[in-house]
């Protein structure tokens, strides 16, 4: 961001000296402690851009900070992450908690039979995990990338330039104070002439390095247009990540709300009920409870109890799991009632000449 204009100060200003002159600054910085030197006072514009410089490093420190901990809770594998990055070796890829407990599951799974009800939602479950890991794994290193990346650029890079000119700054205005001190005590006219020439000059590289500060603390604005974008891009990556996550989680939900409650034993001997197929009704993550829902239950106990059948408003979409079930579209009005022996969860839905058990979350009894 600055390389343009540390050629610009590189040209601008090749008359400075390797080092700075240490006695007569000393000897200045001394004085203004005791009160025996004038003080160069920065003008207030500075003073600010030097205020807004130092919270920026604050802030950007903090926050990268505290992402890394985010992206990275182990402090042993970040610090390994930084010797590799110091190293400028590539960071080997590493196997999430996600990736181990999908493993796991689907181990558990394949050993318990993917014909059982158990050791199937395992397998899907891990699979799930996995899929997820994988998630997590692009969110960090798009996260890195596109935010980490350049906060760390900043600090290692710009501001460190911004320090550098800042002490220059600070060895000048030490040689000015030096400088007027200096022609106060002459009294010559031959030292006075002298004197003059040498403040003549110091303000002159003072007023050069002044400029030159500001020019790159004005460039602070630029960086937080810039940190600006990363933090688009981190809250963007986030997205993506949880939005993924949810849609992972929603699908094997209805995968495993697919399943039926009895299913072949563990040691795979059919049973006598694995034939009765019972699934279980799942309500959508993000589907509000209906405002009547007190009474809706009520109702549908009194329809249970009761012979006969009401007019029922669909909630929301379902897909029928088995040829005994029958699907919805939200918003539509159905028939419905109660079979005898029939779970508390279901009942018997009719739409013209289509019949079949429908799941009572998914509907609001009408008047």
């Amino acid at each position: 961001m600055f390389n343009g204009l540390r050629t610009h100060m590189l040209r601008a200003d090749t008359s400075r000296s390797p080092g700075p002159v240490f006695v007569p600054v000393i000897r200045s910085f001394t004085e203004e402690k005791f009160g025996q030197a004038e003080k160069t006072e920065l003008d207030a514009h500075l003073e600010n851009l030097l205020i807004r410089a130092e919270s920026t490093k604050h802030w950007t420190e903090k926050i990268l900070k505290q992402t890394e901990v985010l992206l990275q809770p182990n402090p042993n594998v970040r610090i390994e992450e930084f010797l590799y990055e110091k190293l400028d070796k590539k960071v080997p890829t590493r196997i999430n908690n996600h990736d181990l407990l999908g493993q796991s599951m689907i181990d558990s799974g394949t050993e318990f039979g993917p014909g059982t009800a158990y050791g199937n939602a395992l397998i899907k479950c891990g699979e799930t995990e996995k899929q997820i890991g994988g998630a997590e794994r692009e969110f960090i290193q798009s996260s890195a990338i596109n935010f980490l990346t350049p906060f760390r650029n900043f600090l290692e890079g710009d501001f460190k330039t911004i320090l550098k000119e800042r002490k220059l700054l600070q060895n000048k205005r030490l040689d000015l104070d030096a400088a007027k001190t200096k022609l106060k005590k002459a009294k010559m006219a031959d030292a006075r002439a002298l004197a003059e020439q040498d403040l003549k000059m110091t303000q002159s590289e003072f007023d050069r390095q002044a400029e030159i500060t500001r020019l790159l603390l004005e460039g602070i604005s630029s960086t937080h247009a810039h940190h600006l974008r990363c933090l688009n891009d981190f809250v963007e990556a986030q997205m993506t990540y949880y939005a993924q996550c949810y849609q992972y989680m929603v699908n094997l939900q209805k995968q495993l709300g697919s399943f039926p409650s009895a299913f072949s034993s563990n040691n795979n001997q059919s049973t006598a009920s694995a034939a009765a197929s019972i699934s279980v009704p799942i309500l959508p993550l993000s589907a509000p409870l209906p405002a009547n829902s007190t009474n809706a239950s009520s109702g549908f106990t009194e329809l249970q109890n009761f012979s006969g059948s009401r007019k029922a408003r669909v909630l929301y979409d379902y897909d029928a799991a088995g040829s005994n079930e029958l699907s919805l579209l939200a918003d539509e009005v159905i028939m419905v009632s109660s079979v005898p022996g029939m779970d508390s969860d279901w009942l018997m839905g009719e739409r013209g000449n289509q019949k079949g058990k429908v799941p009572i979350t998914y509907l609001e009894l009408l008047n």
